[in-house]
């Protein structure tokens, strides 16, 4: 440990080494899960963990990220009778086992330098583990100076990566030779680092190698709401990301490294590398593994994650790394028109029961608001929500409301990503919605509601539930679906569309469920039959349905705007053009006004900002975005899995819940409702 690292910084190292005995647990989850192809991490872990589906996904899309930077390297220098490959802050990585049991390391020496601490435990682990030390062809030679461990091909470094006249006199000694051709390695290292002295490191290397390429895995965009998130679970493991705030996307580190001496350099985000250097079959394989329902925070998550390739001399830097990418990552940045303020919502009394997320709100009457089902906060502890929530509007203020359920044996069972379909002033249906996702067999249930608030308690709901006669229940099957009220000659149904089962990742099939009759119709719906999707909106509109957006078969957002539209027989699938074209989107909410249909947040890919309100004008088909201002508010307000309420009487959107369980970062909910006032922009278009 190097001078002035003492004290704080003594403890900051000690809790950036704990990351790493955190991540190999997560790798060897990973690889026991069939993600990847590994048998050696399971030597480096004291005890296994099984992880989250969605951390599963995160350590597959790095570990492809890096191995596809480490095998171009590979080929492009394969010419060479001696080449380099340096992993600084290695840990208990398994590259060098992997590579060599490949055959993939003939004429290469994999240097790995960490904190001694970590350096010494590794050498330990490999000299007393059979596989491990037979890979690298023995016990290793007698630990000299920083080496911990060191074989023919392979080194193994104790140095603080802050001190680079001991990483260069430690590299010296070990044998590096700076003219061959060299790949630098640091996955999540860098960030760690002060900024002066990560900068310095990229320089440094710049200056010692001729001809090399350094790959860069980290963190990035701290100014969104997930990102806040983010640098928020970070802190709390007093792991500080030291470079965000100078370095926050891919342009600015793209420029760190071209100013630091490095001749070429390519970069993209997670969700980048993942659609364009991931074949699609590979893909199906890793989406039927394990059940998976966290679409949000997998997108969001790999879109504060970047890969970086900089090179340097002709033979490396001819190509970049990340040249090729698929078309619909194109140009697909927003236009903003405005920005409208958000404000936390007045509410008379202290309110519970809001902070959730994969919930459903409805109007049941004037001004009066129920929520139902999510995961949220309840009693301190996260869990599903079994208590419905009501919020009663008077005057410009919110009070809560208290409900009293009827027929206790028809058990509610907190479900989450069902819908409510509000169907007249006494009555609304809920369909779908799962408890897991291998369960979601829910089917339909009827909440009945008092016919008027009594002037003794004008604060009370009394709902009533009911479980619906005999019918087909195949279209209630299903999560992540819309249900929306159409009509076809004087006849009202419900038209189910899309959604996803425990059996398909994502249904195309709609069904028409006739509402006094409580029975499936079969209606003849002309036009090209749109892709599957689920997680859109839809809304009522001219007597048929407005479907927005959604998620297809291969995890892709859409951008598509279809309309449902009656004919003299039944309906026709009619897309809607927007100018400029949607951004693909999904998770939001929807809501028609006056002929504009407003999309209300959501998750987009590949943008420097978050969703805030889409304004489509249905008979110019004008779409304008606008952002929301949310200096007011004291937390980052996550607009995904939220649900809105549009009331026309005051021009407002009420935004309640909203958030996910990121596993790795850890549940973000919304706090409050949130208003948001759109007289000016439903006015100016």
């Amino acid at each position: 440990m190097g001078p002035g690292r003492r004290g704080r910084g003594a403890a900051r190292d000690r809790a950036v080494q704990g990351t790493n005995d955190s991540s190999i647990v997560s790798k060897c989850s990973t690889a026991a899960r069939g993600y990847i192809q590994d048998g050696f991490l399971q030597y480096f872990v004291s005890r296994r963990c099984r992880r989250a589906p969605l951390i599963h996904r995160g350590y597959y899309v790095r570990a492809q990220a890096v191995d596809h930077c480490v095998r171009e390297f590979l080929l492009e220098t394969q010419g060479h009778p001696r080449r380099q490959i340096l992993s600084l802050g290695a840990g208990f990585d398994s590259l060098y086992f992997r590579l060599k049991n490949m055959g993939l390391l003939s004429h290469t020496v994999v240097y790995e330098v960490d904190f001694p601490s970590v350096a010494s435990r590794k050498a330990a682990l490999i000299k007393g583990t059979k596989d491990l030390a037979t890979v690298v062809g023995g016990i290793g030679e007698r630990e000299s100076g920083a080496t911990s461990f060191a074989g023919e091909d392979y080194k193994l470094l104790g140095v603080d990566l802050s001190e680079l006249s001991e990483l260069e006199q430690a590299l010296k000694e070990a044998g590096l030779d700076c003219e061959v051709p060299t790949m630098l390695l640091a996955e999540v290292v860098l960030t760690y680092m002060e900024i002066s002295r990560s900068d310095a490191l990229i320089q440094w290397a710049a200056q010692q190698f001729p001809c090399a390429q350094f790959v860069l895995y980290e963190q990035m965009h701290p100014e969104d709401p997930f990102g806040h998130i983010m640098q928020q679970h970070f802190n709390r493991l007093n792991s500080v990301l030291h470079t965000l705030a100078q370095y926050p996307n891919c342009e600015a580190q793209k420029r760190r490294f071209l100013q630091r001496g490095w001749a070429k350099c390519s970069v993209i985000d997670m969700n980048e590398f993942y659609a364009g250097f991931i074949p699609e079959e590979e893909r199906r394989r890793v989406q039927a593994l394990e059940p998976f329902d966290e679409y949000e925070e997998w997108h969001l998550k790999c879109s504060h994650y970047f890969i970086l390739a900089a090179s340097k001399g002709e033979e490396l830097a001819k190509t970049l790394v990340f040249s090729r990418m698929p078309a619909f990552f194109a140009d697909d940045h927003p236009r903003i028109a405005d920005s409208i303020s958000a404000s936390v919502c007045t509410i008379d009394s202290e309110i519970t029961g809001l902070k959730r997320y994969g919930h459903r709100s409805v109007l049941i009457k004037p001004h009066v608001v129920l929520t139902t089902g999510g995961f949220g906060e309840q009693d301190g502890r996260h869990c599903r929500l079994r208590d419905f929530h009501v919020l009663i509007r008077h005057k410009d203020n919110w009070r809560v409301g208290s409900v009293r359920l009827e027929n206790p044996g028809n058990t509610w069972s907190g479900r989450l990503f069902h819908t409510v379909t509000s169907v007249s002033g006494s009555q609304a249906l809920v369909t779908g919605g799962r408890m897991s996702p291998m369960n979601a067999a829910l089917g339909m249930l009827w909440l009945r509601f008092s016919e008027s608030m009594t002037a003794s308690d004008p604060d009370s709901v009394v709902v009533e539930l009911l479980n619906p006669r005999p019918a087909e229940d195949l279209p209630s099957l299903r999560w992540r679906h819309t249900t929306t009220e159409v009509t076809c000659q004087g006849q009202k149904y419900l038209f189910i569309y899309g959604g996803r089962s425990s059996v398909q990742p994502v249904l195309g099939d709609w069904y028409f469920l006739h509402l006094e009759e409580l029975s499936c119709r079969r209606i003849p719906i002309r036009g090209p039959v749109p892709e599957g999707r689920h997680s859109h909106s839809a809304c009522s509109w001219a007597g048929g349905a407005l479907i927005a957006g959604g998620l297809s078969a291969a995890e892709q957002p859409l951008d598509s705007v279809l309309f449902l539209r009656p004919t003299g027989r039944g309906f026709q699938w009619q897309g809607v053009e927007t100018h400029p074209p949607l951004i693909p989107r999904y998770s939001h909410t929807a809501h028609v006004h006056d002929g504009k249909l407003l999309l209300v947040g959501g998750v987009w890919f590949h943008s420097a900002s978050v969703p805030g309100v889409a304004v489509i004008d249905l008979k110019t088909g004008v779409s304008l975005e606008y952002q929301i201002d949310t200096v007011s508010l004291e937390w980052p307000l996550m607009l995904h899995n939220h649900s809105s309420i549009f009331l026309p009487d005051k021009k407002e959107l009420l935004l309640i819940g909203g958030g996910g369980n990121c596993f790795s970062f850890g549940t973000h909910l919304n706090p409050y409702p949130v208003c948001l006032g759109l007289s000016n922009i439903l006015l100016s278009q």
